[in-house]
């Protein structure tokens, strides 16, 4: 079997025939003119000429073969503590009924849907709809401000949008209507029909004309066949902030973004067809996108969903009982869900309490996975534990231990080396030379981008390259930054924000939160740069402490700050920190750093829309605001 090495060699040098090859895992009804398009360069395309459906791809050609009566999706609700199954053949009867739906809806190939929803099996089954009729889904994470919203609803000009009465948290129910509600009386742009699931937690009051009731529209439902369209049409619109204030539409195709995940699922996750995969995200995040749903269904995986919290539903065993009820194989989480499982459960008293069997390895991504945690879960779960690295506008890892090729030395604090298709390098952010091993600058992927990747933003091809591809002619700049060590495993230390001058220095904020985290006592931190007269910036540090640690925080704290001046040095002038109760993340855990700069500094900011709790600003607000006056 070729080694990384050698496939990863092919994949650069002969791009065009290595992914022709791996196109053969999916089924095109036409096959393509140029497996590259390079005559609108730095706008690249896959597959031009082809063509094909996703949804056939994902259901049908399953369903009509001998996995129609194998388990495609199960729904697992540590919320209602209801689980739903549902095989090929009835998630394909399912979807091509809603595909009816949409279709008795005005709704045809290039229109846009917009998808408001909960963590419920209803939310896969819209976005496969729309997939099978080759419109544009574009899925807004389920409770996001109107505001928020009606952004969306403007940029997307959706024909229709699919929303529920309700999603559900632990301590309670949020109307999602009101907010549909307020958002398109906001926005400029009006949907002709919004279809709305009735959940039995709250009822949500239907507009007449306009609402359609999920229910009552399904058993009416005339299902549609699936609709062929090009490889380079949309498949789907997904949006990020932008700084701007104008959210980015980051669009994907279907061809080449079919052929990266099918390939993606073997030999990056090392996972077979009949595989059980979970990927413990959500719907509304690109991960949720790319291996909640498409991913596992392309390569005949069941897929799992899961609406729920690694800790408080009811307890920090949440994941070790899904794991074991379902014989999880391979899992995919967030660093910041284990760090906080870690911190009700170090001594790993719910994983022993499980049978973890058939679980072979656990993936993490989202955030940098400190070594510190890293090493919690491989000692405890006794598996491969890969911290891999990707982006949303990526749709797929850029580096990655590829356990389905072969499986690497696990470096603490690395992501692994680049997956074969993504050319990954680190410039000097001044010369745009690239650095020597070891040393840090600006991550960057020399164009052209895989399969998978990102073609454009919606509408918005001159806003894409300005963006990405213009301050290092020729690369996509990821806004991280790190390095490469002798070996070319790369070390994602910050975002490129989060990089702070102190005193002339450069300084990673990441290798700051490593020392921290590796303290015994601390359960997470975050470190970030503040305005300082003297020093241009000066590091400050907020962290939680493990659960049932009895210890005066001025002392963990002293204990700290120690450790960096002894492991990173004067240099780093490390004096300021504070313990917290919590740290204020997004609902996919990334931690704010940079809204919690903006309060050190006193600047201006808005509570982002996608925060977990804004309560906990207040906190912070006091504990920054007690180091400012030290």
């Amino acid at each position: 079997m070729p080694t990384l090495t050698e496939i990863q060699r092919r994949a650069l040098t002969d791009p065009e025939s290595f992914w022709a090859d791996a196109a053969g895992g999916v089924e095109f009804t036409r096959s393509w003119d140029r497996v590259l398009d390079d005559s609108r360069a730095p706008l690249f395309a896959w597959f031009r000429g082809a063509r094909l459906n996703t949804c056939f791809n994902a259901l049908d050609r399953h369903a009509d073969g001998d996995r129609a009566t194998r388990t495609a999706l199960i729904h697992d609700s540590a919320m209602t503590g209801e689980v739903t199954k549902f095989t090929f053949a009835e998630l394909r009867e399912r979807v091509a009924a809603f595909a009816g739906v949409l279709t008795r809806l005005g709704v045809t190939r290039g229109d846009r849907v917009v998808i408001y929803m909960p963590m419920v099996p209803e939310t896969a089954i819209a976005m496969l709809a729309c997939a099978r009729l080759g419109a544009i889904h574009s899925v807004v994470f389920g409770g996001f401000a109107s505001k928020e919203l009606a952004s969306r609803l403007d940029d997307a000009g959706p024909k229709v949008v699919v929303s529920a009465s309700c999603g559900l948290e632990p301590s309670r129910v949020v109307p999602y209507k009101p907010l549909l509600d307020g958002a398109i009386e906001l926005a400029e742009h009006t949907p002709q029909h919004c279809v709305i699931l009735q959940r039995p937690m709250a009822h949500a009051e239907l507009i007449p004309g306009r609402d359609v009731d999920w229910n009552e529209a399904m058993a009416a439902a005339t299902p549609h066949e699936c609709v062929d369209v090009a490889a380079t049409d949309p498949l789907y619109i997904l949006y990020t902030s932008g700084t701007t204030g104008t959210p980015k539409g980051i669009v994907r195709d279907n061809g080449g973004h079919a052929v990266a995940l099918h390939w993606s699922m073997k030999n990056v996750y090392g996972v077979n067809p009949g595989d059980v995969f979970w990927a413990a995200s959500d719907v509304g995040w690109v991960v949720g996108h790319s291996y909640i749903v498409y991913g596992p269904l392309l390569n005949g995986n069941t897929t799992v969903m899961f609406e729920g919290k690694p800790v408080g539903t009811p307890d920090a065993g949440a994941f070790w009982r899904v794991v074991e009820r379902h014989g999880v194989d391979a899992m995919f989480t967030a660093p910041t869900a284990f760090r906080a499982i870690k911190q009700h459960d170090f001594g790993g008293e719910f994983i022993r309490d499980r049978d973890l069997s058939s679980l072979r390895a656990l993936f993490l991504a989202g955030e940098r996975c400190d070594p510190d945690t890293l090493a919690w879960a491989r000692r405890h779960l006794e598996i491969p534990v890969i911290d891999h690295w990707w982006q949303t506008e990526s749709g797929w890892p850029i580096a990655s231990n590829c356990l389905g090729i072969e499986s690497l030395q696990i470096k603490p604090g690395s992501a692994a080396r680049a997956v074969p298709g993504w050319d990954v390098r680190v410039l000097d952010p001044e010369s745009q030379l690239e650095m020597p091993p070891g040393e840090m600058g600006e991550i960057v992927c020399k164009l052209p981008l895989p399969p998978g990747s990102l073609p454009s933003l919606w509408k918005a091809d001159e806003r894409y390259v300005e963006r990405y591809l213009t301050r290092f002619p020729g690369y996509y700049e990821t806004d991280d930054a790190g390095y490469l060590d002798e070996d070319g495993y790369l070390f994602v230390m910050a975002r490129t924000d989060d990089i702070i001058n102190v005193a002339g220095h450069r300084l990673s904020t990441g290798a700051i939160e490593e020392v921290i985290d590796g303290h015994p006592d601390v359960a997470e931190c975050a470190v970030f740069g503040v305005a300082d007269e003297l020093k241009g910036q000066v590091p400050v540090g907020l962290l939680t402490l493990e659960a049932g640690i009895d210890r005066r925080p001025e002392d963990v704290v002293a204990e700290v700050v120690a450790a960096v001046r002894a492991d990173i040095g004067p240099v780093a002038v490390f004096k300021h920190a504070a313990v917290v109760t919590r740290l204020p993340k997004t609902r996919s855990g990334k931690i704010l750093r940079q809204t919690m700069r903006k309060i050190a500094d006193g600047e201006a900011y808005t509570i982002p829309p996608t925060i977990e709790d804004p309560a906990v600003l207040d906190e912070i607000g006091s504990a920054l605001a007690t180091i400012r006056a030290s």
